[in-house]
């Protein structure tokens, strides 16, 4: 039985069948998205979207879609929709009786006494998509028709009807191919059957209307070239593979690398297989450069902080890949020189460094291997936040960090409303200065220990980590609110209640003493913990936004003033083991049981962004999310830890 189904009366239903995304992505970059029955809703939907060094390493869309239909006893079924303004056409989803990944996406339909299933597979190494057309029943032969949707297009623009699009054919085995624009790749479309027809039918469809675009308020409509279509018979029993690629492959050898593809598909029993299975799919070798894609499939890949949060719980606790967790770490640091050692506009990324490193070692890595090859790299990270290195963020006096660019948000809390950061939190910044704090000491016990004890190092920090630790506490510290601040500026301390300052206690080195720490977890408990994340702003707060919904603007304002994140899950259901024991096992696995029931909304079988902080919690953002993924790996190896006891 399939880990992931529909039924019938949840296909049909297309204010429910339109919000439910299929997503497959492979190591080329390349990737797969649309609703689970095949109608795109984004500008970001399509077939085959890949990533094209000549145009900047970017996503292009070359097959938004596939229309089939069936030629029955005369008449011809069309299995196919889009949506046209408001008006659907054709309305190929009441034909649709059932989806499943098995572990491949499949969708199967029921036309009379005839049953058609397709099955998508994105190859893992190529820039190609299969997909199998198989004939399960039917009183007769049957002809099928298949025509395809060109875009050539960046996956976050839209295209129209032009003049310069060039809309001929080249005629290559088993099919044709298709370049609308100069320095694309050909776009190849072949058939396992030989005896396939095609026909050149040139059409423009115009105003294709993607309806969640339309809903958020963007641009969201686009005309797409449809060259002509395939025919082809197919009896009972029958089956025929098309491949789409930007290489030509062998038509005879189609049907045997789908099958190959297929067979080689980890299968799927459980949850923590369906998170390791996005893992996989969230890192990329392109070009044999092994990175993390922050989300699909419209969030870029390599990005500095989404990669440090991400790496430990996708590579190892999720992979069992220490060789891959240094290979990606060891190309962020390359790519990344500039942000890590000069300037960022999320000026706490940087220092999370030390923290991948230290979860590394907790895992099982050689701490003075790990030493030897990143210690210099942490150095030179803390080296560039001493005065007069960063124009974003500088240490005071004090031994504080101070972080301030008028109109900037400098964190991870970086939303924009009409050019306006919507928290800028410029000052004093507490998770910014917990990681600070943590990367000096785990700097100064690794070169303690593995590097050379006499160093000018320890000799210039030892006293910068005694300052930072003095002045943490009184700085932060509410007694009144009986909490710490979230950040502190020059009217004094921010007492907004958000999940930063889960960071003071969390680092392995806190600058806070133990006794502090069941408070800031009761701050923390009491108005920010859901049964989908942790919320980045107290319901309390009258700029709370509990729901993202809306334009634009109303989901920027909700994005960190009340939207729960669950990559917080895993820092706070680890401080939570750490303060309150085993005893707190139901509990942390109470609030993990709501992704699993998730898994059938949003993206299918996958781990979104963000979750409204209101009840239902609905899940929005990037429908597959490499922080949400790793999130979950992390707290499902602290509640395997923590079962026995």
């Amino acid at each position: 039985m399939a880990f992931l189904k529909f039924n019938k009366n949840e296909l049909v239903n297309l204010a429910y069948s339109l919000k439910r995304e299929i997503i497959c992505a492979n190591k080329t970059g390349a990737y797969c998205n649309t609703s689970i029955v095949t109608c795109n809703t984004r500008r970001y939907h399509g077939l085959l979207a890949v990533t094209l060094d000549r145009f900047g390493g970017d996503r292009f869309l070359l097959l938004s879609a596939l229309d089939e239909s069936l030629i029955i006893g005369g008449k011809q079924f069309n299995l196919g929709i889009h949506c046209y303004g408001d008006i659907y056409e054709p309305r190929g989803h009441k034909y649709v009786v059932d989806f499943a990944e098995d572990p491949a996406p499949n969708i199967t339909y029921q036309v009379g006494e005839v049953t058609f299933r397709k099955s998508l597979i994105l190859a893992p190494d190529k820039d190609q998509l299969l997909v199998k057309y198989e004939l399960l029943r039917a009183p007769g032969p049957v002809t099928l028709l298949v025509k395809p949707f060109l875009a050539f297009r960046n996956v976050h623009d839209l295209t129209h009807q032009n003049d310069q699009a060039n809309t001929a054919f080249n005629e290559i085995p088993g099919g044709v191919s298709f370049r609308m624009y100069p320095n694309f790749p050909d776009l190849n479309l072949q058939l396992s059957d030989s005896k396939a027809e095609w026909k050149y039918i040139p059409c423009w469809n115009n105003n294709v209307t993607y309806s969640d675009e339309y809903r958020r308020g963007f641009d969201c409509r686009e005309d797409l070239f449809t060259p002509g279509v395939f025919s082809l018979k197919l009896a009972k029993n029958g089956s025929v593979v098309l491949s789409a690629s930007i290489t030509e492959a062998n038509p005879a050898g189609l049907k045997r690398q789908f099958n190959g593809y297929l067979e080689k598909l980890p299968e799927v029993s459980g949850y923590h297989d369906q998170l390791v299975r996005c893992a996989d799919w969230l890192i990329t070798k392109h070009n044999g450069v092994a990175m993390i894609n922050a989300g699909l499939s419209w969030l870029k890949t390599g990005l500095l902080r989404e990669t440090l949060l991400s790496l430990p719980g996708m590579t190892l606790h999720g992979l069992q890949n220490p060789a891959l967790f240094e290979e990606i770490l060891d190309n962020l640091i390359a790519a990344e020189q500039g942000r890590l050692t000069m300037r960022t506009t999320q000026v706490e990324a940087p220092l999370y460094m030390a923290i991948t490193l230290q979860q590394y070692i907790d895992w099982g890595a050689d701490p003075a291997k790990v030493w030897a090859k990143y210690g210099n790299t942490i150095k030179m990270i803390l080296e560039s936040y001493l005065p007069g290195c960063r124009k974003e963020i500088a240490m005071h006096p004090s031994g504080l960090l101070w972080a301030q660019m008028d109109g900037v948000a400098l964190s991870w809390m970086n939303a924009y409303v009409n050019g306006r950061a919507v928290t800028e939190r410029a000052g004093y910044q507490i998770e910014t200065n917990s990681f600070w704090y943590n990367a000096i000491c785990f700097a100064l016990d690794m070169e303690a220990k593995y590097g050379n004890k006499r160093s000018a190092f320890i000799k210039k920090w030892t006293p910068i980590r005694d300052m930072v630790k003095a002045n943490f506490a009184p700085t932060f510290w509410d007694d009144n609110a009986g909490r710490l601040a979230d950040y502190v500026d020059a009217n004094g301390r921010n007492m907004d209640v958000r999940p930063n300052q889960l960071a003071a206690i969390w680092v392995k080195y806190s600058p806070l003493e133990e006794d502090i720490y069941p408070l800031v977890l009761r701050a923390i408990d009491t108005e920010l913990v859901t049964s989908r994340g942790i919320r980045s702003l107290s319901p309390r707060d009258s700029k709370y936004k509990g729901v993202y919904e809306g334009s634009q603007i109303e989901r920027d304002l909700a994005y960190h003033q009340g939207c729960n994140h669950p990559f917080l899950l895993a820092p706070y259901i680890e401080m939570s083991f750490r303060v309150k024991g085993p005893s707190f096992w139901k509990r942390a696995e109470w609030l993990v049981e709501g992704f699993w029931a998730d898994l059938s909304k949003h993206g299918v079988g996958a781990f979104s962004e963000i979750y409204d902080g209101d009840p239902p919690h609905e899940p929005h953002g990037t429908i597959s999310s490499a922080l949400s993924t790793s999130a979950l790996l992390t707290v499902y190896s602290l509640l395997e830890k923590y079962k026995e006891a």
